[in-house]
């Protein structure tokens, strides 16, 4: 496909670098020459200086013939406009980045007017994961599917955990009965698709799929259940924090924000006077103690600079948070936290594009099965997908056991009517199914990417 990004900071340098190796034609437009070069010496794209809103910026960068283009620069308003000017001059689909809590309420208006096919948030996206991870202490990551009805969670085995050394196959009968399934397992840096006999080990991080209740049962056998979070100590007040103060006080969670622009604290007060909000500086340790942060069930940090972000989350697991939650986009950042001990890292700009390739990997199959949400895990080397099945998908009501399907892919889930099924050898996929499939290094844009190419063994017999 033909996209065109407009703005090179994080999120749209990361979602081009993703897009390059997904085999894409894109082209990057900027006003900042420095970020152009960074762009064009680490990525195989085309950079064009000049202004997104600009008509003959976007012609230079083929906005008359390219299937996408994503306005993603620190303005709002320079986004929609870009959209606007891109979609009259023949771009096919639009994707603009809107942050701004005042234009929240008018979205539907400001799509249909300005031509814009998609709207993401990453503020506001990256608020709802924390949520979920609050909502369930245990776990370092949570997706969901299925509206909800199926979830996906990722823990570190500790020592103690009746799990270490245990192979699959001959886990305790109370963990067999649940509705769940180990899919994915990541050992240092490589991560495999687990069958039966994998063992696992201290250290390992696995990843959990199943109905909510099923997975709470399990925490609870690991002993890992963690009461309910009724406190939580917020670090930093931007957007982020805004968004996510909004769903935390609907959830009952009393707050404590703390901001160094004494301007966002008034406004932060105004919307959320339940809150406690404190002017000060956050990497403060005496400002820390003096305002009990110890004594909270959960911290967040959400500064501007990662580095900050770390350090003090680091400091909050030594004072004995149970639940520490903190933003990072420098993806090595993150890999080292998480060596140390911090396991819930959030980078906004990750789940932005992977947003955006769900909607691509969707244009590029329009055809197929549809793939209604799309996440990344284990640091982005495997992918969880959900796909509603159709007529063109191939060996439909063909057993499981009787399929070949390419190394690295695991159908995790089957979703029927309201059935959940967790599947066996004698289970099979039929149109009108939903399905979450685990994929290891491989590109998935449809159901039918995941089969080898001679099909299923003789003996099956395709219906």
């Amino acid at each position: 496909m033909k996209i065109i990004i407009v703005g090179s900071g994080k999120v749209g340098f990361t979602l081009a670098e993703q897009l390059v190796r997904e085999q894409h034609d894109v082209t990057i437009v900027d006003l900042r020459e420095e970020s152009l070069r960074r762009a064009s010496d680490m990525l195989d794209v085309m950079v064009i200086h000049g202004n997104g809103v600009s008509t003959s910026t976007l012609r230079e960068a083929g906005a008359d013939t390219a299937d996408l283009l994503v306005a993603a620069t620190n303005s709002d308003e320079v986004n929609m406009v870009c959209c606007l000017t891109a979609k009259n001059m023949g771009t096919g689909y639009t994707i603009a980045r809107i942050r701004d809590l005042e234009y929240s309420n008018s979205l539907v208006e400001l799509r249909r007017n300005l031509k814009i096919d998609m709207v993401i948030n990453p503020e506001n996206a990256t608020a709802i994961e924390i949520s979920r991870l609050l909502r369930f202490p245990p776990a370092a990551n949570i997706e969901t599917f299925f509206r909800g009805r199926v979830e996906l969670m990722g823990f570190r085995l500790q020592d103690g955990d009746f799990l270490v050394g245990t192979p699959f196959y001959s886990l305790p009968p109370q963990v067999k009965e649940l509705s769940l399934l180990f899919c994915a397992v990541e050992r240092g840096k490589s991560v495999v698709i687990p069958n039966g006999s994998f063992v696992p080990q201290i250290g390992d991080k696995l990843y959990l799929v199943g109905r909510p209740e099923s997975l709470d049962q399990f925490f609870r056998l690991l002993g890992r259940y963690a009461q309910k979070v009724h406190h939580v100590f917020i670090l930093g007040g931007g957007k982020i924090s805004v968004y996510l103060a909004r769903i935390l006080e609907k959830m009952g969670m009393k707050l404590k924000i703390v901001e160094l622009d004494e301007a966002q604290c008034r406004l932060i007060s105004e919307k959320f006077p339940k809150s406690m909000v404190i002017h000060g500086d956050g990497s403060d340790q005496e400002l820390l103690e003096s305002e009990r942060f110890s004594a909270s069930d959960a911290f967040v940090a959400l500064t501007d600079r990662d580095e900050d972000n770390l350090i003090i989350s680091l400091y909050a697991m030594q004072q004995g948070i149970p639940k520490v939650v903190a933003k990072a986009n420098r993806q090595n950042y993150a890999g080292i936290a998480r060596a140390i001990g911090l396991e819930s890292v959030i980078s906004p700009k990750a789940i932005t594009a992977a947003q955006i390739l769900h909607r691509v990997r969707g244009m590029q199959n329009s055809q197929g099965s549809v793939m209604n949400s799309l996440h990344r895990i284990a640091d982005g080397a495997a992918e969880a997908m959900e796909f509603t099945v159709r007529s063109t998908t191939r060996y439909l009501n063909v057993p499981l056991k009787d399929l070949r399907l390419k190394s690295g892919i695991l159908i995790a889930v089957i979703m029927r009517g309201r059935d959940i099924i967790i599947p066996e050898g004698s289970s099979s996929i039929q149109e009108g199914d939903s399905v979450i499939l685990i994929s290891r290094g491989r590109l998935i844009l449809d159901l039918n990417d995941i089969y080898e190419d001679d099909g299923p063994f003789p003996h099956s017999g395709e219906p």
